[in-house]
């Protein structure tokens, strides 16, 4: 072997590697962005698998269809587990929150 590091051409992995790797403001901002848009994404894969649109789920909810909006957008900060309950508990789901460990770096694995 040369010893020579393998390139990618994996435009994630250059940006981390670039930009992110070892800055722990950086990887927090990342691992806060991810969270948000995993939050987002809940939400509008359960209500579009209900087969409901944003001001029917709103209605059961208890809200409009501005909040169910907000609440789908990945940039939304504003989440309270109060809503994320409603939420659940108008989709017929339950909420699940858990403390897991930190990793020393933010995986760019989907």
């Amino acid at each position: 072997m040369t010893g020579k590091k393998k390139k990618t051409t994996d435009a994630i992995a250059i940006l981390q590697a670039r930009y992110i790797k070892g800055d722990p403001e950086k990887l927090d901002a990342l691992q806060q962005e991810r969270d948000k848009a995993l939050i987002a994404g809940q939400i509008y894969d359960l209500r579009t698998q209900a087969q409901l649109s944003q001001t029917e789920l709103a209605k059961r909810v208890g809200t409009t269809q501005s909040v169910i909006s907000r609440l789908e957008d990945a940039d939304y900060e504003g989440h309270s587990l109060t809503m994320l309950r409603r939420i659940a508990r108008a989709l017929n789901c339950r909420i699940e929150v858990r403390f897991v460990p930190e990793m020393k770096e933010v995986s760019t694995a989907k």
